[in-house]
C-alpha cells in the first residue's frame, strides 16, 4: 500500500511540473492626436452653437392669456338669470360654447362654476337655486365636450353678492353663475 501512495505522489508531482512558458509580447499602443487624420495635421476647435442671452434689465409685459384678454370672449365669466330661474338664456349660450371649446381643447384645464342668487328667499332655497344654476352650466359644458373631471359645480347662494343693495339693479347682478379656471379660486 505504501508503494502505491509513493507512486501516486510521484505521478502527481510530475504532472504539476511543466516546461517554462514564454511571455507574450506587450500589446502595442498607438500615439494619436484626438482629431488628427494625418500625421502633422492641425486640430480644429469644436464648433458650438451660441448661447442665447437673457436681458434682465428690461421689463416686458407678460403675454396675455386668452382667458384674461378683454378682446376674447373667454374673459367673460358670468351668466345672468331672471328671477327664480336657472335656465341659460340664449344670449349666454355662445359664451358657454366658447368655454366648452376651450376646455375640450385644453384637457388639463379645470373650471369651478359658482352658482349665486340674490338675497330674496330662505338660505336653503338660495343654496338649492344656486346649485341648479351651476349644474345647468356644467351640464351644457359637458354636452359640448368638457369632461366631468374638468368641471365642478358649487352653490354659494346669496353669500357672494356682486352688487350691494336691495333693489332690482343689484339683484340682477347677483343672480348669476361665475366660471373660474384653476388658479383663480
Amino acid at each position: 500500500m505504501r508503494a502505491i501512495w509513493t507512486a501516486l505522489t510521484f505521478v502527481t508531482l510530475a504532472a504539476c511540473s511543466s516546461a517554462p512558458t514564454q511571455e507574450q509580447p506587450p500589446a502595442g499602443v498607438e500615439d494619436r492626436q484626438p482629431s488628427a487624420t494625418q500625421p502633422g495635421a492641425q486640430t480644429q476647435p469644436v464648433q458650438r452653437p451660441p448661447v442665447a442671452g437673457v436681458d434682465l434689465t428690461t421689463k416686458k409685459a407678460p403675454a396675455r392669456s386668452v382667458l384674461t384678454d378683454p378682446a376674447s370672449i373667454l374673459s367673460k365669466r358670468s351668466i345672468y338669470y331672471d328671477f327664480d330661474k336657472y335656465d341659460i338664456k340664449d344670449e349666454y349660450k355662445s359664451l358657454v360654447e366658447a368655454h366648452a371649446r376651450y376646455l375640450r381643447d385644453n384637457r388639463t384645464a379645470k373650471m369651478l362654476i359658482q352658482g349665486n342668487t340674490d338675497e330674496r328667499g330662505s338660505r336653503e332655497y338660495n343654496i338649492a337655486l344656486g346649485q341648479r344654476r351651476s349644474e345647468g352650466v356644467k351640464r351644457m359644458l359637458m354636452l359640448l365636450g368638457a369632461t366631468e373631471a374638468q368641471v365642478e359645480a358649487v352653490s354659494l347662494g346669496e353669500e357672494k353678492p356682486k352688487a350691494a343693495g336691495s333693489n332690482e339693479a343689484a339683484w340682477a347682478q347677483n343672480r348669476r353663475s361665475d366660471m373660474l379656471y384653476g388658479g383663480e379660486y
